[in-house]
């Protein structure tokens, strides 16, 4: 049976990466590897494929925002969500918003990937044991969450980067919007996270160990 494979990555060399292990575990896969968010929706408009297996950073949308626009216009498609962020800054957000599965990209070697990738191929969703505890928990904890559990993911995605110090335009840049947009999205997050600095927000980022690299 040939599968088909979308891979969505900014980077040239992980793109290459993860395609090289789709092969040597489905050698007779169709692969299209894309860089950014508006060539995965393009793909999947002009072709059926299995799966998309995409970073959670990608330059304009972020992987969330893809994933979200592809349960709404091509729903049943399974959606694989890599990203360099523990899981436990994203994977509940993810399995959430209808994702197939999460998977840290240390963990993306070739025995994990095509792992992952055959039980999504199975239909089912594709949960460590550590992200199944919490979902759990949250379950059972749902009116107890942490403040920055209320955001929504692009103001997480905006928390994040104000967090690691990144100015409001250069946060705008980044995202692809615009400096008064950033500004809405701070004074939102601010008000939910009842602060009313960005200092506080690092403080706060530092002490939940959220403040990894990138976004």
């Amino acid at each position: 049976m040939q599968h088909r494979f979308l891979i969505a990555d900014d980077h040239a060399v992980a793109r290459r990466g993860l395609k090289e292990i789709l092969l040597e575990a489905f050698p007779f896969a169709e692969i299209k590897a894309v860089g950014t968010a508006e060539e995965v929706m393009a793909a999947v408009i002009e072709k059926h494929w299995d799966m998309v297996i995409t970073d959670i950073s990608m330059p304009g949308r972020s992987g969330l925002e893809l994933l979200s626009d592809l349960n709404k216009e091509f729903p049943g498609l399974p959606v694989l969500i890599l990203s360099a962020h523990a899981e436990e800054e994203y994977a509940i957000r993810v399995i959430k918003a209808g994702g197939a599965g999460f998977l840290n990209k240390d963990d993306a070697v070739e025995e994990e990937l095509v792992k992952a990738v055959n039980v999504i191929l199975k239909g089912r969703k594709y949960i460590t044991q550590t992200l199944a505890e919490k979902l759990a928990m949250e379950l059972s904890n749902e009116t107890n969450k942490a403040p920055h559990e209320l955001l929504s993911d692009r103001e997480f995605q905006v928390f994040k980067l104000l967090a690691q110090g990144t100015t409001t335009g250069d946060i705008a840049k980044k995202l692809s919007l615009s400096v008064n947009t950033v500004g809405t999205f701070r004074s939102r997050i601010l008000a939910k996270m009842n602060m009313k600095t960005n200092a506080e927000l690092v403080a706060y980022a530092i002490t939940h160990h959220l403040m990894a690299s990138g976004i």
